[in-house]
């Protein structure tokens, strides 16, 4: 897929917009999915995702291919997501969708998926908590496996930042899910 995804990116720079309409069906599941654990809901997703792909679509002409695609599209859609979160009320808390959290194993059988999709909301529900600058490192980190160089180069951020942000993130989010635990305690909750 990476040779045909650059092939894609080459004919819309060249202007192909049936290109472009190709980037956005092969990339757009990943795309949104990143966004909803960023902003926390359908509609909100939804604007991002769309604020996204119409910055990439402006600025494709930019992309010098330093990095995959995706990458770069994952940036722009953090930044649009942190912009969305910065403008939206911070006193508005939105319930998340029950199919917003990670997908279970059906190999599990049905109980098995229940207590998964239970995990999931509670972890959607915890990280809907942290704030935005929070929310997208632990997220970029834990659920997109992404090392801290490159979170902080998404993110506009240094390094080290990047760990903090993991670090407070991790500590907010064990609060919020492992309360029994003590304050010494090891466990991560993500």
């Amino acid at each position: 897929m990476t040779s045909e995804v650059s092939e894609l990116v080459v004919s819309a720079q060249a202007g192909d917009r049936r290109s472009f309409d190709e980037l956005v069906r092969l990339t757009y599941a990943e795309t949104y999915t990143l966004a909803l654990r960023l902003v926390g809901n359908n509609d909100d997703a939804s604007d991002v995702v769309q604020e996204a792909y119409l910055r990439a679509y402006k600025s494709i002409q930019s992309f010098r291919g330093d990095a995959h695609f995706n990458t770069w599209l994952y940036r722009i859609t953090a930044n649009c997501a942190s912009t969305y979160l910065t403008k939206r009320s911070r006193h508005r808390h939105d319930q998340l969708d029950d199919h917003s959290g990670l997908a279970s194993d059906p190999a599990t059988g049905p109980e098995g998926r229940s207590e998964a999709a239970s995990d999931n909301r509670e972890m959607s529900a915890a990280l809907a908590q942290l704030p935005a600058s929070l929310r997208a490192v632990a997220v970029l980190r834990d659920i997109y496996d992404l090392p801290h160089a490159e979170i902080a180069r998404q993110l506009g951020i240094t390094e080290v930042t990047a760990k903090v942000r993991l670090h407070r993130a991790r500590r907010k989010l064990r609060e919020q899910l492992l309360p029994h635990h003590g304050e010494g305690s090891d466990v991560r909750a993500v």
